[in-house]
């Protein structure tokens, strides 16, 4: 046989079309539900480290080594504080005590350009109670600003 023609026939390629199209659609959601954990882990993390600042804040605060005013909480006037560090009352020189190296950024919140990472958390006041948080003069608590809610039914708002 001269020039006999190898090669796939059009049934061959719609086959194979249609089983990596099923296999595709089986992918993508697992893919975005892996992103969606992905986020929500990242989420409970940056709670966690900016929570567990704001806590060690108030017991630097209760132990005298950061100074406050008799009307005040106790708790940071704002987030960055905790980045940037306050002078230890107890130390002559008054070097600086630090709570985080950086505040994270809410990783639910928008990409927006020039937006310090502080801002992309919503904060909640000592003052305020937690069924209707609302700013203040400190900062008792952060959640996030995402109106979307988890893999587990809870609002990110009430994590």
């Amino acid at each position: 046989m001269i020039g006999a023609q190898r090669g796939f026939t059009i049934v061959e390629m719609l086959v194979t079309v249609v089983l990596v199209s099923i296999l595709a659609s089986a992918a993508f959601p697992m893919a975005e539900l892996a992103y969606q954990r992905d986020k929500e882990q990242e989420l409970r993390r940056s709670l966690r480290e900016i929570r567990v600042a704001l806590d060690a804040y108030k017991q630097a605060t209760d132990e005298g080594r950061v100074m406050r005013k008799a009307d005040q909480s106790g708790y940071p006037p704002n987030l960055q504080v905790l980045q940037d560090g306050v002078p230890n009352a107890k130390d002559p020189d008054g070097a600086p005590i630090f709570f985080l190296r950086r505040v994270p950024r809410d990783p639910l919140a928008p990409k927006a350009d020039g937006q310090p990472a502080a801002a992309t958390w919503a904060t909640r006041s000592y003052a305020s109670s937690s069924v209707e948080p609302k700013e203040g003069d400190d900062v008792f608590d952060v959640y996030s600003r995402s109106a979307g809610s988890g893999i587990n039914g809870i609002p990110y708002r009430e994590w």
